[in-house]
Order: C-alpha cells, then structure tokens, then sequence
C-alpha cells in the first residue's frame, strides 16, 4: 500500500532516473521536500543540480521554466498551493501556452507545472482554491488531474512525457489516501476519461478529489435500489468526451460533479457537449453538484462549501423526479 503523495514521488523518481533533461523546481522542494513531501530524498539523490530550490517568485520559476525547455531540458515546476500560481499566471497563459503555435509548431515547451489544489484540509485562506477552468480554457495546455495513487504514479510520468506544457492537478486532501498500485505497466493514456464504477440508472461524472465521495455515494445509492455509474474524467483539456456519452446514452440521467464552483465550471462544458450529443437519449435535465459561487470559506465552514455525499444524492434525486 502506498499513498498518492509517495506515488506520484517515486513516478517522478522513475522520470528522474529515465531522462536527464528533467529537472524539478519549485520553492522548498529541496532540503524540505516540498509541502506536502512530495519531492521528499530526490534532492539528496539527484543533486541540487536537478532538485532545484527556487526563490519565492512563481513568476521567476515558470519564467525560468520556459527558458530551459527552450534549450531542450523538461522542467517540473511545483506550485506550493493552488491560491500561489496566480503571480505566474501571465508566463503559463500568455508564453507557455502560446509558444508552440506562435513558433508554428518549431518549439516545443515540455513545462509540467504541478499544482496542489482542492478543499478538505482545513487550510488559511489562499490554500484550497480550485481553479482548474481557468487554465482549460486556455488553448495550448493541457490540463490533468489525478484522484488515486497508481494514476498519480503513470499520470505525472506521463506528463512528463509529453511535448506539450501540462498544468498537473493534485487533489491534496488525497495525498494521505492509500492503495496497491501496479508499476510495471500502464493501462491507460494520459487523457483517456475511466469508469470507475459500472451502473445503469444514472452517471455521476467526476474528477480529482471529488471522485472518492462520489464513489461513496454511488454506494450509498445501491442499498436505495439505484446503480450509478461513474466515470473519472482524468484529463480535462482535452476532455475524452466519448466514454461519457456512450454512458448517458445507456442511462439517461447524468450528474456532474467537482469542487470549483459550477457556474462557469469545468461540469458546464460537459453539459453542453452531452446535451449537444445525447439530446434524445436523456431522461431528464443534466444536473450539477459544485462549490457556490462565492470566494472559498474559512476552514470552519469548508465542509458546507464542498460537495458531499448528501448533496451528490440530492441531484440523484432530482434527476429521477422527472
């Protein structure tokens, strides 16, 4: 059993070890670990050379990034917490994006910027923003987020891997969250979307930390009578919209979802597509489960911010009164 922190540590070990041009920065990533300790010993075994501590300046950090991809190396920049990135918001989203089209497809920019993101641990403000549309929208980067240990070992790997800028979310308050996880090969790509769950009364479509609780309601649902599916979308720019479909189209009723706050969310998108897609197949209305549209709240009331088991049931009953 290994937890998704440690596991996406020893994937970044592997990458280390596979490919020299790597290179990991971030603030206290070195001697400390990070954080969350998840760049914890790489320091010591690869050098100050290839773990770099950088001065607190995200900016400076993703700046740098971006010149050291331009001369082949293949940065893995961290971001303490999700709240901080937004200093470094104008390299990732005016220069890392843009590089690759405005060069015509001559430069590549293999920048993975990890982002710790997410509700649930209690944390000040700035801590526990989840602002995933924000860089979605973005043409020219794609977007991932992992929910379990063994997607958090191949997924940042495979991140890695690609010669295009990825913005990687971590879901924080599963880091602690732990499973057996298979090393030897992987089973999916890095943007495929995976049924977590099989079912034939309704989709619950997830990401990220919500998908736990939304399997924990799935659950809950099965001793009511009704068996949910659910599918973790993994990647969400671009969005592998197919399994989705193929699954509304078999139940009828789909629910979305995720943490950040539904209007304007990553669940409105994929509402239009199932609408646009499943139009005569649905039951009834597409529902979403969110965060409310207001700033994230002080830690005390955070669990009235966050969807949870009762609230994703909620929809589900929503859905069959139609």
């Amino acid at each position: 059993m290994i937890t998704m922190a440690k596991a996406i540590t020893a994937g970044l070990r592997r990458s280390l070890e596979k490919d020299s041009r790597v290179l990991l920065m971030g603030e206290d990533i070195g001697k400390l670990g990070g954080v969350f300790r998840v760049t914890e010993g790489l320091q010591a075994d690869f050098g100050e050379d290839r773990v770099i501590d950088m001065p607190l300046a995200e900016s400076g950090i993703l700046g740098t990034a971006i010149g050291l991809a331009l001369r082949g190396y293949r940065p893995v920049c961290e971001i303490q917490f999700d709240g901080f990135v937004y200093p470094a918001f104008d390299q990732i989203t005016s220069q890392l994006a843009k590089m690759h089209s405005r060069s015509l497809g001559k430069v590549k920019l293999p920048v993975v910027v990890r982002i710790p993101y997410g509700g649930g641990i209690g944390a000040v403000e700035h801590h526990s923003e989840s602002n995933e549309a924000y860089f979605a929208h973005t043409a020219g980067l794609r977007v991932v987020t992992c929910s379990d240990p063994e997607d958090g070992y191949w997924m940042i790997q495979q991140a890695i891997e690609s010669d295009d800028p990825v913005i990687f979310f971590e879901p924080k308050r599963r880091y602690w969250d732990k499973a057996e996880i298979n090393t030897e090969v992987s089973s999916i790509d890095l943007h495929q979307s995976k049924v977590r769950r099989e079912g034939t009364d309704l989709t619950l479509i997830t990401y990220g930390p919500s998908v736990r609780t939304t399997l924990e309601a799935a659950r809950v649902a099965q001793t009511e009578g009704r068996n949910l599916e659910v599918i973790d979308l993994r990647s969400l720019s671009p969005i592998d919209i197919d399994p989705v479909i193929s699954s509304v189209k078999k139940t009828g009723r789909a629910v979305i979802v995720h943490e950040a706050s539904t209007f304007l969310g990553l669940g409105a998108e994929v509402a239009a597509q199932l609408t646009e897609q499943c139009f005569y197949s649905l039951e009834a209305p597409i529902l979403r489960v969110g965060g409310y549209n207001v700033p994230y709240p002080p830690a005390r009331i955070e669990d009235h911010y966050l969807p949870d088991v009762d609230r994703i049931l909620d929809a589900v009953d929503r859905a069959f009164e139609f």
